[in-house]
Order: C-alpha cells, then sequence, then structure tokens
C-alpha cells in the first residue's frame, strides 16, 4: 500500500465518520428513536431531551459532552464509568505531551538522515519499498550508530516520565473519589454485610444457621443481626426461570387478545403445546398459561422449601448493624487454618454469583491455575489463525491463493478500500469470537461477583490481544514475508524482527483509524441498535415489558471496550518513538473516544454494577504492562543500530517495576477493601436491616406465601411478621 492509497483511505474512514454524525443528529432527534438514544435518561425518569439537546446541530453532542462535569457522569452512571474516564483522560494527556516533544523534535531529525535511501540500495529496507514516505519519519531512517540517535534515546526518557507521573496523580484521584462515594451517607446494603466462605463442618446436632449464628455472636456480639446461609439454588432456580417466561407469555398473550377486541374481532389466541409450539393439542394460550403458573408456583413453593431446608452449603452472608464492624470482619482473619471461615466483603447483592459462592478453598485455587493454563493454550494457539489471517488477508495473498476474486479486488476504488482495511477488519471480526470464552473461564475460577468476573475476564483479554495482535501481527507479518531470507540466514531473524518495526506501524495505523473513525461513528450513531428496534417494535414486540426488553441498552461493556483501548494504548506507546506519527492517530483515538463514551455514559448506557472504582488498579498496571514493553522494545531497537549508549535504558524497565510495586502498595489495599476512616462516617438516617437482610434473597426464593418455619435453617432470626420471602 503506498501514502496515496493510505490518504484516501484515512479520507474515507473520515467521510464515513462526518456520515455517521449527522445521521445521529437527524435521527436522534426524532420522537420514535428516543428509547434507543436516551434509554439512560428515560430510566431514571428524566425529559429525553432535557437540557435543550433537540437540535439537528451535527456538532451539539459535542458541545454538551464538553460541557458536562465529573459529578454528571457520576450521577448518570456512577463512579465506574467516571472511572473510565479518568483512565481515557490519562492516556490523551501522556499521549498529547508526549507528541508535543516527540513530533517537532523527532520527525525533522528523522526526515532530514538517508537511512532508508541506503538501505534501498541494499535491499533492505524496513517495508519493503511499499511505504518509505513513512519511512522516511520514523527510525527507519536514521542510520546506524548515528550521532541522532540520541534524541530518540531521551524521547524514550520522556515518554516514560510523563506516563508516570499522570498515572500516578490519576491513581491519587481514583482512590479520592472511591473514598467520597464509600463515605456517602445513604445506605448500601453492601456495606453491611460480609461474605463468608469455607465454613467447617457443623458439629453434630448443629443447623448451619446455628453454626453461623453462634461464631459470629461469639465475636461480635454487639452488632451481629443474622445470617444467610448459601443454598444449592440450581432446581429452584430452573423452576423460577420457567414460571418467570410463563408469565411474560401470558402478558403477551393478553397484549394480543385486548389488541384484537380493539380491532373489533375479540379473537382469543392460541398455540400448541409441543415441540416448540410447532406440535401438539391447540388449546387456549391465556388459560393454558395461567394453568402453567398455578402449577409452576406451587412447585417452586415446594422447592423452595427443600432448598432452605436440605440443600444447605458450606459458605453464607452475613450481617452487622454497623459497616465500621463490616469492613473490620472483612480485613480479619478468622480462623487459625486459612481454608476455614474465609471473610470477605460482599458484593452488591445484583453481582451475586450464587453457584460459586460454595466452592472451597483449594478447589477455587485449582480452578485458578487450570483457567491460567488454559488461556495460555489459548494464547498460543490463537497465535496460529492471527498469524495467518495477517500474512494471507492480503490483495497480493488473496489473488493467489483465491483466483476467481481477481476481477473483484482488482476495481480501482474498491481495491484502496480493501488494500487498507481489510486485514484490519478480518482480525477485528475474528477477535470478536473471544471473549465470551474468557468470561466463561473467569466465571469457572469460582470468583463470587460479576464485576469481578468482569475485570478477570478484561485482564485475561488484554494480554491476550497484546501477544495475539501486536506482538503476532509484527511477528507473523516479517516472518512469513521473509521466510526464505531466514531459511538462508537463521541468524538473521531478531535483526530482521526489529527491522521490521517502523514498516509494521503502517499496518497499525490503518487498525487505530478504523478503530477510532468507523469504530466511533457506529457507537455514535447506534444504527445497528436502532434497525434492531424498530424491526422488533414492529413484528415482535405486544407489550410494553417486551418493548423494554427490545431497546435496554445494557452497560459499557468493560469486558471488551477496556482490553480493546489497552491495545491502542500498547501500539501507540511501543511506536510512539519508533515512528511518532502515530501519536497524532492515538490521540484522535481516545479524544473521540472521550466524547463520544462521554455522550453514551449521559444518555445511553445503564450501568449493571457498582463497584467505586476497582477496575482502575488493574487498568493502571495494564498502562505500565504496555510502558514495559515498549521500554524493552526500545532497548532492543537501539541494540539493533548498534547505538553504543544502549544500556542508558536498562533501568526504564527496572523503574516500570518499582513504580507499580509502590503504588500498590501505596494505593492498593484501599481498593481491596472499605477503609475505616471512611466506614466510620455518620449515615443520614438509621439503615433498615430487614431490608438490606431482604434485598440479598436470590428472586428464586422469594415468596409471599411462605411460613417463617421454613427458613428457619437457612435464615436466621426471622419473625413471622417481618418476613416476606
Amino acid at each position: 500500500m503506498d501514502f496515496s492509497s493510505f490518504l484516501t483511505s484515512l479520507g474515507t474512514s473520515f467521510v464515513i465518520f462526518i456520515v455517521l454524525m449527522v445521521l445521529f443528529a437527524w435521527l436522534s432527534t426524532r420522537q420514535g428513536n428516543a428509547v434507543v438514544y436516551y434509554p439512560n435518561r428515560i430510566v431514571k425518569g428524566m425529559e429525553p431531551w432535557e437540557g435543550g439537546s433537540r437540535t439537528r446541530n451535527p456538532f451539539a453532542w459535542i458541545k454538551e459532552a464538553l460541557s458536562s462535569s465529573e459529578q454528571d457522569v457520576i450521577n448518570m452512571s456512577g463512579i465506574d464509568t467516571a472511572v473510565y474516564f479518568v483512565f481515557l483522560s490519562t492516556v490523551l494527556g501522556i499521549l498529547v505531551l508526549s507528541g508535543i516533544v516527540l513530533l517537532p523534535v523527532l520527525l525533522p531529525i528523522a526526515a532530514t538522515d538517508d537511512g532508508v535511501k541506503k538501505n534501498e540500495h541494499t535491499s533492505n529496507t524496513t517495508s519493503n519499498g511499499t511505504f518509505s514516505d513513512l519511512d522516511k519519519l520514523s527510525m527507519a531512517n536514521i542510520e546506524v550508530k548515528s550521532p541522532r540517535l540520541w534524541a530518540f534515546l531521551v524521547a524514550t526518557y520522556w515518554v516514560s516520565v510523563v506516563t508516570y507521573f499522570l498515572t500516578f496523580k490519576a491513581y491519587q484521584h481514583v482512590s479520592a473519589l472511591r473514598a467520597t462515594a464509600l463515605m456517602s451517607n445513604e445506605v448500601k446494603p453492601e456495606q453491611f454485610a460480609v461474605l463468608v466462605r469455607d465454613l467447617p463442618n457443623a458439629t453434630s446436632g448443629q443447623t448451619r444457621k446455628q453454626q453461623v449464628d453462634t461464631y459470629f455472636k461469639s465475636i461480635y456480639p454487639e452488632t451481629f443481626y443474622r445470617s444467610m446461609v448459601v443454598t444449592n439454588n440450581k432446581e429452584v432456580d430452573k423452576i423460577w426461570g420457567e414460571l418467570e417466561g410463563f408469565k411474560k407469555k401470558l402478558a403477551r398473550a393478553e397484549a394480543i387478545y385486548a389488541l384484537s377486541q380493539r380491532n373489533g374481532q375479540g379473537t382469543r389466541p392460541t398455540n400448541r403445546t409441543g415441540f416448540l409450539g410447532l406440535c401438539g393439542k391447540k388449546v387456549d394460550s391465556i388459560e393454558y398459561y395461567n394453568e402453567k403458573i398455578k402449577e409452576l408456583t406451587q412447585k417452586l413453593e415446594a422447592e423452595q422449601k427443600v432448598t432452605l431446608r436440605e440443600k444447605q452449603q458450606g459458605s453464607a452472608l452475613v450481617f452487622f448493624t454497623s459497616r465500621v464492624t463490616a469492613a473490620l470482619a472483612a480485613q480479619s482473619l478468622h480462623a487459625q487454618m486459612v481454608d476455614n471461615w474465609t471473610v470477605t466483603e460482599a458484593p452488591e447483592p445484583r453481582q451475586l454469583i450464587w453457584s460459586n459462592l460454595a466452592i472451597k478453598f483449594y478447589d477455587r485455587i485449582i480452578r485458578q491455575y487450570v483457567v491460567y493454563i488454559v488461556v495460555f493454550l489459548t494464547i498460543v494457539f490463537y497465535m496460529i489463525p492471527i498469524t495467518f489471517i495477517s500474512a494471507v488477508t492480503t490483495l497480493k495473498n488473496l489473488r493467489k491463493l483465491l483466483p476467481f476474486l481477481k476481477p473483484i479486488v482488482d476495481i480501482a476504488a474498491l481495491k484502496t478500500v480493501l488494500e487498507a482495511y481489510l486485514p484490519q477488519l478480518a482480525l477485528i471480526i475474528f477477535l470478536a469470537l473471544l471473549p465470551k470464552f474468557l468470561f466463561f473461564l473467569s466465571k469457572t475460577e469460582g470468583i463470587p461477583s460479576g464485576s469481578h468476573v468482569i475485570r478477570a475476564a478484561s485482564g485475561k483479554y488484554f494480554y491476550f490481544i497484546v501477544f495475539n495482535v501486536f506482538i503476532g501481527v509484527t511477528i507473523g507479518g516479517t516472518l512469513i514475508a521473509s521466510i526464505k531470507t531466514i531459511e538462508e540466514k537463521p541468524n538473521s531473524v531478531f535483526d530482521m524482527l526489529a527491522k521490521s518495526l517502523p514498516g509494521n506501524a503502517t499496518f497499525f495505523l490503518t487498525f487505530v483509524a478504523l478503530k477510532f473513525f468507523v469504530g466511533y461513528g457506529l457507537e455514535l450513531s447506534r444504527i445497528v441498535p436502532l434497525i434492531i428496534y424498530h424491526l422488533k417494535r414492529k413484528y415482535l414486540c405486544k407489550n410494553e415489558a417486551e418493548l423494554r426488553e427490545a431497546w435496554f441498552p445494557g452497560d459499557i461493556n468493560y469486558v471488551t471496550r477496556v482490553p480493546s483501548d489497552m491495545l491502542i494504548v500498547t501500539i501507540v506507546l511501543c511506536y510512539s518513538v519508533i515512528a511518532p506519527v502515530i501519536i497524532p492517530f492515538g490521540v484522535l483515538y481516545f479524544a473521540l473516544g472521550w466524547l463520544v463514551l462521554r455522550n453514551q455514559a449521559l444518555k445511553v448506557y445503564v450501568p449493571a454494577y457498582e463497584s467505586y472504582g476497582r477496575m482502575w488498579p488493574h487498568m493502571q498496571t495494564r498502562i505500565i504492562s504496555a510502558l514495559f514493553l515498549y521500554q524493552v522494545t526500545m532497548l532492543g531497537y537501539f541494540g539493533v543500530m548498534r547505538f553504543y549508549y544502549t544500556p542508558i535504558l536498562v533501568p526504564l524497565p527496572i523503574l516500570s517495576l518499582v513504580f507499580v510495586i509502590v503504588c500498590r502498595k501505596k494505593f492498593y489495599g484501599a481498593f481491596c477493601h472499605t477503609v475505616l476512616e471512611v466506614a466510620s462516617q455518620e449515615l443520614k438516617e438509621t439503615p433498615h436491616m430487614e431490608q438490606i437482610f431482604k434485598s440479598f434473597i436470590p428472586p428464586s426464593l422469594i415468596s409471599n406465601k411462605q411460613e417463617d418455619e421454613h427458613f428457619e435453617d437457612a435464615l436466621s432470626q426471622v419473625s413471622r411478621s417481618e418476613s416476606s420471602v
């Protein structure tokens, strides 16, 4: 791909973004589309266009995003979303401050040397003569052993220092945000509870409930409130799921019948009782669903009794009347043996993964190591198809492998777009298959909360895409392109890989451009969710509940978004000194991402949980991991350039490791636990402990018809008058 083709593809991406932005400005003002473009406001009971946002000016949303404060984001989407914007702002600051120095200093130094010309004479150009215009703006144009390399060495230090400074300041800011949120005088149920796992076997004649109550009453006699023994809810969840399904079907059937009556027909809906409603006896839907609901309700009540009496497991939730006691209990060692009475902070009720709570201590450790091995093998073996994709999805190779495509790919307009984006699109689509698998693996580890599973899956995805996309594309593309040279000179592999870095920058330039122009254009315009919503509304939805399901947007999806952002951080940092021209693309990606996602956070996405910024330590560690990879890459590249003063860079990776340790020692503890001085702040009202307790009861165990004695084994101290379970 030559330089003009690159500029053409870049211009095409920009035009696509402008078109999508204009579409957004027009579509978002239509009354029928409000639930697609303003669901977060609608969920919170606000007017969709509150604040004067109903305008066809395609740039009005930018003004709104820029004028919003951090508190606005917290009010609409919570602390976790505000922390995500701290991450975007921090990375943007790193790239802007790096670019201010690197672009005006390094580009003239590189452009005025003639390393590329000399390499061309020796048939050793870094991009094989295909992209020499950009090679001349990179370290590829610097001669070996040239004193000009001093500027690039100093620049390597500058990027590192800027990253240390800004991530440290961000850590301080996020710590303050978390503390302020946890000090809130509003009652949060999870602050009055702890999760107790690895219960030892109860003594003869003692129930699980009695065991837990006796143990914690003896340690916290003044503030212990009650306990809730965790049960095996697999069967009761299944029945409850079926019951809820029939309730939805009944509501749908009643809505269809009501519509039929309004049309003057009054035809009652019918369905078949066999497989998928395609066969079996034809029955009146409303009567049939009512009968099934009555039948399943009785079955559910019977199963609830069995579950609470006979399916108790070795874990419990323990409640205290003081959040200081709960915070203290979560940080204390309660038993002599580490695999007994393991006490941790309770997650939000909506985050609990009940099936994981009873997994034993050593089982969790074994599961964790097994998952790590599986992830390692996945990373290694996934690199094979990714390397293959990066090498094969070029027009030249496609012509060889699929000759029948020649007439299509030789069309001038199509050829330019395919040359620019085909490998990147293939890579993005291939990577989209992975997150659900990594989420499943993380859940298998025995993690007790949804937000923790998301953090774990996000970490796995980050290391996966760094090794497979960044390293895999770099190594794979070079090895396949130079296989004959490697056969003749095996010892030249490392030298060849290092020299190929500037040439590979062109792939990543296009990759980043595709992500921020097309990716964020689709994010802002929400074309796909809009089409899906209107199709469901017209052909599938019959009542308000189904309509809400059709337009409800979910959350920002940190599982894939944060690792994808981290990949861009890694790419831009690693190429910031080698090919400084990539920095403006990184700045555009994070600046545009900040604007677009600010709009989405304020208007679209509804948070699924609140962890009060616990994702930040992982974000900061991965930024430094990207920096570490950048420093090692530069150390190797300067070595290949035979620069005598390369050892000056040796302290940088060591500094990064020290910096991570210092940050962890200084800040991380307050993210693992609730600090006691934070928990000791007074509440504006006395907590209603019964409501706090009931908020943790699984939906499948809630029933207004059950009597108190049904729960005496699993839930302690429930009075007949208060119990609504």
